[in-house]
């Protein structure tokens, strides 16, 4: 049996709802490690340079 379409929309909503839910959650615990830490993490570019200056101790274009 195929599910309709109203079947669906309530499948979606619920992911958007739980979705959302994991994004908050995700954030205050963000927040909560940025707070032990005393500064922000990281992310984006300043990751990248970061874990590249860790690997190889120059950065992201040194090889």
């Amino acid at each position: 049996m195929k599910p309709t379409t109203t079947q669906n929309l309530d499948k979606s909503a619920k992911g958007a709802k739980a979705s959302a839910g994991f994004k908050k959650e995700a954030r205050k615990e963000e927040l909560d490690v940025e707070a032990a830490k005393g500064s922000h993490l990281k992310k984006g570019a300043e990751r990248v340079d970061e874990r590249a200056k860790a690997a190889n101790g120059k950065g992201p274009k040194a090889k």
